[in-house]
């Protein structure tokens, strides 16, 4: 699934900024994935993924370091803070990156799963579960103004 030419230069990097990116194209195919390698990689019950031509990632500040997850693929990551980044199929012109490290995680909204077979048990139920703001978790514990110390999502 494409998600439109309206979004070819589409943004992204890490939680501390040392790393960032521009896609030059619009992302396709964006996922979820359950596998095991995936839930251990995003720390996470699935990782949300999706991907440009290898030529179409443009690495505008930094670069990944890289780590071998399996016999067949690389996973990349920001070797400050850890994000995970990119996932990549060894012999592939494509890329994968995380939605969640798009500057604008919307505009890839996952239409297919992966690797369900390890998909935990709960989360077909926990997202129709009491929902609650950051805010509403802050005031329970007592913390008044906690300032965000993540990069923005935005070049800077």
């Amino acid at each position: 699934m494409a998600t439109g030419t309206a979004n070819a230069g589409l943004k992204g990097g890490c939680q501390c900024g040392a790393v960032r990116y521009t896609l030059l194209a619009a992302p396709t195919r964006p996922s979820i994935c359950h596998c095991r390698m995936c839930q251990k990689a995003s720390g996470g019950p699935f990782m949300a993924l999706t991907g440009v031509a290898l030529a179409e990632l443009k690495w505008t500040q930094g670069r990944p370091k890289t780590f071998r997850s399996s016999s067949h693929a690389t996973r990349g990551f920001c070797e400050n803070c850890g994000t995970p980044l990119t996932y990549q199929f060894d012999g592939f012109d494509r890329i994968a990156v995380t939605i969640g490290s798009l500057d604008d995680p919307n505009a890839a909204p996952p239409a297919d799963q992966w690797g369900v077979e390890a998909r935990l048990k709960w989360t077909k139920d926990v997202l129709t579960g009491p929902e609650h703001t950051s805010d509403e978790l802050m005031q329970r514990r007592g913390i008044d103004g906690m300032k965000n110390l993540q990069h923005p999502d935005a070049d800077t």
